[in-house]
């Protein structure tokens, strides 16, 4: 597995379609399939022999490399692409040495680990694809189920306003959609073809240089670009932070599901099963453990890219560190991107709800959450100033003696005055007073429309 996360931990904060994309032999290969498309390329533009190709696709298998031999040769040569070249123009020669005289020709050691870096990306990204749809259907569904159902909507973790959870889960699967989109943009318009020689020039190719940049570009299935690219790393940035924003919704979503699964709160909850959650010594703990997954996961996403976007800071036509920095870290950053997702996945397609625990929440304040509505008929009467500190001593009093708002207005000649007590009634029914949230959740939902 990529060294970037330990294989120990791995599991937990990824997911094992995104460690298959990241796995060392898996990096090799792309870098082996740039190789063998270059050869190919070459050999149908005339710049080398037809019957080099293929003898040197042949040779490009992962199988035939001594992973930790390249690993230790590449400490000495800067990068793992020049052991790489040197074994592989050696297993060529084992059956064909003329046509070991043309691999890696015009190509330079970052042609070949960029353009590998951009095909593990194209896999890594149809990897959260594929999650990221999963996870806006689930919660989709969700949100259609819940429309109705009444939930406190809370602002800085104290009690607000009613409101209905099913506009809660549609805006999850709005968030997870937009970054649906944007890993779509990613996939087709940003990744890109690196093939430029040693300095950017294709010189070694003479006046061919574009057409087998062409024809390598068809070979991969990747966009040429218009020219390369070797020190303007925005590609791999702007990846860096679409990665970065799908992990940061992904830990949202996974906050909330940890304060609902709040003792105290027991309004919805991850899936259950066998040794899920459990404490070492609290036999009767229900943790949020794929919560904390995916929030340890998204934790360290900002960072991750963090030291993308630094790396964006190179010299001349070629740089050296900063590019060596996004080896590691571009890996770890799918990695845990992924884990984040995979636990949302999780919980859209499994969350548990407790509509009758979210009904006794609402009336935890003793009314309290519906003074805003009550504020707001009664100034229809006598303006909101007025309302406003009317409610608000009425609250004051509710509080003082442990009575029911309902109740304490009720009492109130100065309320009843303007409301009548069926009107009172009415307004302490919750899903009364939610605005246009049904219209919310519909536009939220409709923006799901891939048409």
């Amino acid at each position: 597995m990529s060294t970037a996360l330990s294989p120990l931990l791995a599991p937990m904060l990824s997911s094992a379609a995104m460690r298959a994309v990241c796995d060392d032999v898996a990096c090799l290969q792309n870098m082996l399939d740039f190789e063998a498309a270059l050869a190919r390329a070459e050999a149908t533009t005339g710049v080398i022999p037809t019957s080099a190709a293929g003898p040197i696709t042949t040779a490009c298998r992962t199988e035939s490399f001594d992973l930790a031999a390249l690993a230790d040769a590449a400490t000495r040569s800067g990068n793992l692409a020049i052991p790489l070249v040197k074994a592989l123009t050696a297993n060529v020669a084992k059956s064909d040495a003329d046509a070991a005289r043309y691999v890696h020709w015009g190509a330079t050691s970052q042609d070949v680990i960029d353009t590998g870096t951009m095909l593990g990306l194209r896999a890594g990204i149809d990897v959260l694809l594929a999650d990221t749809g999963r996870a806006v259907i689930g919660f989709a569904s969700l949100a259609r189920k819940h429309r109705n159902t009444a939930v406190v909507a809370r602002t800085w973790l104290q009690h607000a306003l009613p409101m209905p959870f099913g506009l809660k889960l549609a805006e999850y699967a709005a968030a997870l959609h937009r970054s649906k989109k944007r890993l779509q943009r990613l996939r087709t318009e940003t990744l890109a073809l690196q093939f430029g020689g040693a300095a950017g020039t294709l010189a070694a190719l003479g006046d061919k240089g574009l057409q087998v940049a062409e024809r390598l570009a068809q070979e991969l299935k990747l966009p040429l670009p218009e020219a390369p690219w070797h020190t303007h790393r925005d590609r791999i940035a702007e990846a860096a932070s679409v990665f970065a924003i799908l992990a940061g919704t992904c830990g949202k979503i996974a906050r909330d599901v940890q304060l609902m699964m709040q003792t105290d709160v027991g309004e919805a909850f991850e899936p259950s099963g066998e040794g899920r959650g459990g404490s070492s010594t609290m036999p009767h703990k229900r943790n949020p453990v794929a919560a904390a997954s995916a929030l340890g996961a998204a934790t360290m996403a900002p960072n991750l890219a963090a030291t993308i976007f630094a790396a964006q800071i190179q010299d001349h036509e070629r740089s050296a560190g900063a590019w060596h920095a996004e080896w590691p870290t571009l890996p770890a950053l799918l990695l845990v991107t992924s884990g984040a997702l995979a636990a949302v996945v999780d919980f859209a397609e499994g969350l548990e709800v407790d509509a009758a625990r979210m009904r006794v929440n609402l009336d935890e304040t003793g009314g309290l959450i519906m003074a805003e509505a009550v504020t707001f008929a009664l100034a229809e009467k006598i303006g909101k100033n007025d309302a406003h500190h009317l409610i608000e001593a009425a609250s004051k009093q509710a509080v003082a003696g442990k009575r029911h708002l309902r109740d304490v207005l009720k009492a109130d000649a100065n309320v009843t005055a303007h409301l009548s007590v069926d009107r009172i009634e009415k307004l302490f029914e919750p899903m009364a007073y939610q605005g246009v949230a049904q219209a919310l959740i519909d536009r939220l939902l409709a923006s799901l429309d891939e048409k």
